[in-house]
């Protein structure tokens, strides 16, 4: 079955998460995505090294289902193949600072003089118009800014998010402004640039904390991982491990305290309601704390599954890819690559469409795969790919 977005080609200039994985997810629904870095390999491809050649975990991720050309746009010789790649592409994505865009000749104006019709996704750290513009970034400087850094550990010690969800949840955004635009291509027929940004998507992430704030000014502290506007909201030891409750809303608190022996709490007003019982948060985890205590976590988590409380267990890496619910849902694919020594289990997109899912085709392209393959498509006979590889542009 064709994906969705069969015909759709996609030049992606990306690095790491944001625009890769952007890509990616396009790829997944049948657009041909083509990889374009640097002839010795970009530095994301290198990352947590699982085979033998170098490629990490994050590149197979990150470039499933795509080819791969490498490179140098800033040759003359590059520019015109990449002149050559836009006149045949109907989506451009790069996360690159601006003067590099421009230096790259893959700036709006210069791509729309060769194909009027294209769409630019692009992503920064800050985004274009504001003081810190020109500044560069990663994902942790979208999680510091917005409230999350500080709002985690303790006031004496701030905590980052080990997994960059400022980087995924910007890739979908853009993945999502990518379709709406070609959406609005199909209707005008014409292209437009699509901008994300790490930080626009990390105050978006933490938007109701802020509105909270603006608001009311309650001036919350961190307080590890207990939660502050419902009770209980947070993670546990069990006799054998950690489990995480987060019990929101009065029906769901209603089942907890009688479930406890606490039904006479559901009259005390400091358990009114969720933001009173946030309030009283210490006192309500300190009472779960001594149920968990007594169990160990598949007999805690057993109890309250059948008593409809959501919880959960806190697994470590391995566990994830042993749980059997993950593995019943076929949410990783296993996917061979050259020189690992294992097939990776490659998470496949996780919205699900009944009629034209997207589908994990084939592995991350090896450095240079497809270069010859392409620059073919593009019109380069043998001889003038021979010369540009002589020349060092490929």
């Amino acid at each position: 079955m064709a994906g969705v977005l069969d015909g759709v080609r996609v030049l992606d200039f990306g690095r790491y998460i944001a625009g890769p994985y952007c890509a990616a997810l396009l790829a997944e629904h049948g657009a041909d995505v083509i990889r374009i870095e640097k002839r010795e390999g970009s530095e994301d491809r290198f990352q947590a090294p699982v085979a033998a050649s170098g490629e990490g975990a994050l590149f197979l991720q990150m470039n499933r289902n795509k080819r791969g050309l490498t490179l140098d746009p800033m040759r003359p010789e590059g520019q015109e193949a990449v002149r050559r790649l836009v006149a045949t592409a109907d989506v451009v994505v790069a996360n690159l600072p601006p003067q590099t865009l421009e230096a790259m000749k893959l700036d709006y104006a210069s791509l729309a003089a060769v194909k009027p019709d294209i769409i630019l996704t692009t992503v920064t750290a800050y985004g274009r118009g504001g003081p810190y513009s020109n500044r560069v970034g990663f994902d942790g400087i979208g999680q510091v800014m917005s409230g999350a850094v500080y709002m985690t550990g303790t006031e004496e010690q701030p905590y980052r998010a080990q997994v960059p969800w400022v980087d995924f949840g910007t890739a979908l955004h853009c993945a999502f402004g990518t379709m709406a635009a070609l959406m609005a291509r199909r209707a005008t027929g014409k292209g437009q640039w699509v901008e994300g940004a790490l930080l626009a998507t990390a105050v978006t992430m933490t938007n109701a904390m802020l509105i909270e704030q603006a608001v009311i000014k309650p001036d919350r502290v961190p307080t590890g991982n207990r939660g502050q506007t419902a009770a209980p909201v947070d993670v546990f030891r069990t006799r054998d491990g950690w489990i995480l409750t987060q019990v929101i809303g009065d029906p769901l608190f209603g089942r907890w305290a009688r479930l406890m022996g606490e039904e006479h709490w559901l009259t005390d007003p400091r358990f009114k309601n969720d933001i009173s019982r946030g309030d009283h948060g210490v006192l309500v985890s300190e009472r779960m704390s001594r149920w968990c205590a007594e169990r160990t976590t598949a007999q805690a988590l057993e109890v309250l599954g059948a008593a409809r409380i959501p919880a959960g267990p806190v697994l470590k890496p391995q566990e994830t890819l042993d749980d059997p619910h993950v593995n019943a849902m076929q949410f990783f694919q296993p996917v061979e690559f050259p020189g690992a020594p294992r097939p990776a289990p490659v998470a496949k997109v996780p919205v699900r469409l009944s009629a034209t899912p997207g589908t994990i085709r084939h592995r991350a392209p090896l450095l240079g795969e497809h270069t010859e393959e392409i620059l073919a498509e593009l019109g380069y006979d043998r001889a003038a790919i021979a010369a540009l590889r002589d020349g060092g542009v490929i």
